[in-house]
């Protein structure tokens, strides 16, 4: 089990953005595989179900505690907004292939740290935990509309974050003054 507990701590601390929450919330995933030992001590897929229960219970933390989210019913149909968007996109691929892999990973964990909840989660949950958009939706209790746009917005978020930083190709643009 030791094997795992920074892949549950990871998977925690991604989702709830709270490192004392993640340690908590490792914790209880810990006391739930100690319940199940003899069944997992030999199984090869240990790490997947324990991946799952630290998904489960941090999704279950969350619902408990967080505040009502604001639906959102802005649809993106401008062509200068779409452009906006496509340039974020490019911003955030150019300033990644420009860093190391670890300050890649640094950077990108900051940048999740600064989102709010309702975009940090449907993030983490289709980008980590390689959720489809309707599995996301349906295990959040949102629209498929809402949770498609709470990942733009994420994305927007961390592409201006990282310009910000300096990084990418339209970084001189976005620090120009205006």
């Amino acid at each position: 089990m030791r094997a795992y507990q920074d892949m549950v701590f990871s998977t925690a601390m991604r989702l709830s953005g709270s490192p004392a929450q993640a340690e908590d919330i490792s914790q209880e995933v810990f006391l739930k595989a100690y319940e199940h030992f003899e069944r997992l001590r030999e199984s090869p897929t240990a790490g997947g179900w324990l991946k799952t229960v630290a998904t489960n219970l941090t999704l279950n933390h969350l619902t408990r505690h967080r505040k009502r989210w604001r639906l959102f019913s802005e649809v993106f149909t401008d062509a200068s907004r779409e452009e906006d968007i496509e340039d974020a996109s490019a911003s955030l691929e150019g300033a990644l292939q420009q860093l190391e892999e670890q300050q890649r990973h640094a950077l990108i964990e900051q940048a999740l740290r600064q989102l709010p909840e309702h975009q940090r989660v449907p993030l983490v949950l289709f980008h980590f935990e390689e959720m489809s958009y309707l599995d996301i939706a349906a295990r959040l209790g949102h629209s498929l509309a809402k949770v498609k746009t709470d990942i733009l917005r994420g994305r927007l978020a961390m592409a201006k974050s990282l310009a910000g930083s300096g990084l990418g190709p339209n970084a001189d643009r976005s620090c120009a003054p205006t």
